[in-house]
């Protein structure tokens, strides 16, 4: 049976390369079963904030060395160039580009049967879902989407995406301990999909993969095997 191939999207201040090294117990637990694709954001994050989101991860390691390149898919603050799951904001900057980045990737190393996200990337998969079922990108063609650290964006931008219940199949995973993104930002989320499948953990901001997990994860991919 050929594995599921699973496009991975990663937080603010990661990029495609760490975040496959962060998510290698994720990788060990389930490969026999998926293929994980590796993608990174346009946008580059400036030294200072990267060095702020290093201070606020917990659970996960360091998230980010200065060698590591940090980028992110959208900035809340268009003039400092900086994001905040938290910010209110009427704009963002950049989520068109991302888009584009996601698109591209799709058409040169697609077909993928999923998507996954990451705390930021876990925002930006319902956008780019809603994207799908409104036939907006008719490149997408995700059957399902898993959705680690996940949450609604507070940019009144982006709440077009919010408008109609998304029907693809989802996966929400998220840490009862988690001080990035408090799991109850994980929680508002669930609204947004229809029969969401939820899978808590009692620790931190990161991707869990222990093996009290496998079951949860491998119930949920073998219905597109």
């Amino acid at each position: 049976m050929a594995p599921l191939r699973i496009l991975c999207i990663h937080g603010y201040c990661q990029n495609g390369s760490l975040f496959r090294e962060k998510t290698g117990g994720l990788r060990k637990l389930l490969k026999k079963q998926v293929e994980l694709v590796y993608l990174s954001a346009p946008l580059g994050v400036k030294q200072a904030a990267a060095e702020e989101c290093c201070h606020s991860d917990n659970g996960s390691g360091p998230a980010h060395r200065p060698d590591e390149d940090p980028k992110g898919w959208w900035f809340s603050d268009i003039q400092a160039r900086i994001f905040n799951a938290q910010q209110q904001c009427e704009e963002s900057l950049g989520l068109d580009d991302s888009v584009t980045v996601v698109r591209e990737a799709v058409k040169a190393q697609g077909p993928f049967d999923g998507i996954l996200g990451f705390s930021q990337g876990a925002a930006f998969v319902p956008m780019l879902c809603s994207l799908q079922e409104r036939k907006l990108e008719p490149e997408f063609n995700f059957r399902f989407a898993i959705l680690v650290a996940g949450f609604r964006s507070a940019c009144t931008q982006h709440q077009v995406f919010y408008d109609a219940t998304l029907q693809i199949p989802s996966l929400h995973v998220f840490g009862l301990e988690d001080r990035v993104i408090p799991d109850n930002m994980s929680r508002d989320l669930l609204s947004s999909f229809q029969d969401p499948v939820v899978l808590t953990h009692p620790g931190g901001h990161f991707v869990p993969a222990a093996s009290a997990h496998r079951q949860t994860y491998q119930d949920f991919l073998k219905k597109f095997q």
